[in-house]
């Protein structure tokens, strides 16, 4: 059972259909990607859990898979008692769909490096907040996924409209949010790490990224860095996942700065950026190490086949339904290239609804602007 089903959760499903497995896909909305590939669906508030505990009654499934926020995910720890799989673990779903919590077990159980922060419920604990990690300062809710609700504080008059943009953009009934120092970076990577049962950490190479509105724009695979910092990363990584346990791919996020690598955010499954890898850059996409780990399927090793980007096609409008694309023909005359469409049934301004991937033996900042240019072609209308 699959709990959140927009596309990286399709893909999930396609790779996972691919080694015979049985999928209910579960969303808040119908029609979601991931229920157009699924064997079933169930359309519920996942916040619920009342509803949730319906559902999991009823399909009775072998292995849960969470792959949003927004879950009453307390509830896993009990499913999991029950003898059900919870990927990675009730533990680490638990922990990293709250910022409070993750942050808290990499900086203080684990010891790993992250920017200084602090916590606020109320508009004078932000103020107080902002006076610790100075200005600017980053503020997101605990609760959120692509960047809903975070903002940068830059001057007093920031502080307000940051609080209310914030609550606006939680997921969920968390009404708290995290104030962090802004870290001087250089550049900022994911790092899919592949934890397993037979005890062996995987990383896939380092991805690049650039962000709007908190929302990855293009990926770029392999990002150039130097092997010192790669493998303080991965050491940190690999720690912070030991610690939560269990198996699946993970997306975890790093600021690279002159003073060293700082940890900045973890996701137990699939990662945004991680879709470059559906330009095939690896022996597997990270949905197919993700399919694996969960039944318990050992990979050996991840290699990289070949540079990739990607770049995404957002909505401009709100309450288009089943939109059409136009751009098709011209986007695909470029060679070494691909686009896929998620089939999100309604449209809002920014919605991520497409992808474009170009991969070759170009340098990534060619393929990334190649990426840009087939993206761009794309219309949803």
């Amino acid at each position: 059972m699959l709990l959140g089903s927009g596309e990286l959760g399709k893909e999930f499903v396609i790779a996972c259909q691919r080694l015979g497995q049985y999928i209910i896909a579960v969303d808040a909305y119908p029609d979601a990607p991931a229920m157009q590939v699924a064997h079933e669906y169930e359309v519920i508030d996942m916040l619920d859990g009342e509803a949730l505990d319906k559902i999991i009654a009823k399909h009775q499934p072998d292995i849960i898979v969470p792959e949003i926020e927004a879950i009453r995910t307390e509830r896993l720890y009990d499913y999991e008692k029950q003898g059900i799989k919870i990927v990675p673990s009730a533990k680490a779903a638990n922990y990293t769909m709250n910022r409070k919590a993750i942050r808290d077990l990499a900086a203080i159980e684990v010891g790993v490096k992250t920017a200084n922060y602090r916590y606020a419920t109320s508009y004078e604990e932000l103020k107080t907040g902002v006076e610790v990690c100075g200005m600017p300062c980053v503020v997101k809710p605990l609760m959120s996924s692509s960047g809903k609700g975070q903002s940068v504080i830059k001057t007093q008059a920031d502080i307000e409209k940051a609080w209310r943009y914030a609550l606006e953009g939680s997921r969920g009934d968390v009404l708290e949010v995290i104030v962090e120092e802004f870290v001087d970076f250089d550049y900022e990577i994911t790092l899919l790490t592949l934890t397993q049962e037979n005890g062996q950490t995987l990383f896939c190479p380092p991805i690049g990224h650039r962000q709007e509105r908190g929302d990855y724009q293009e990926s770029w695979q392999p990002m150039p860095m130097q092997e010192a910092r790669l493998k303080e990363a991965q050491k940190m990584a690999a720690d912070v996942t030991a610690a939560l346990g269990g198996s699946g791919i993970w997306g975890v996020e790093f600021f690279i700065g002159k003073d060293g690598v700082y940890f900045s955010e973890l996701s137990p499954r699939p990662h945004d950026t991680g879709m470059v890898t559906l330009g095939n850059t690896q022996n597997l996409s990270e949905f197919e190490l993700h399919a694996r780990a969960v039944l318990n399927i050992p990979v050996k090793e991840i290699t990289l086949e070949r540079n990739g980007a990607s770049a995404v096609v957002l909505a401009e409008s709100t309450g288009l339904k089943y939109p059409s694309y136009t751009g098709l023909s011209a986007a695909a005359s470029y060679p070494n290239s691909a686009f896929i469409i998620f089939g999100k049934p309604a449209t809002r301004p920014y919605r991520r609804m497409a992808l474009a991937l170009t991969f070759g033996k170009d340098p990534v900042a060619e393929l990334v602007k190649k990426a840009q240019t087939i993206a761009r072609l794309i219309k949803v209308e």
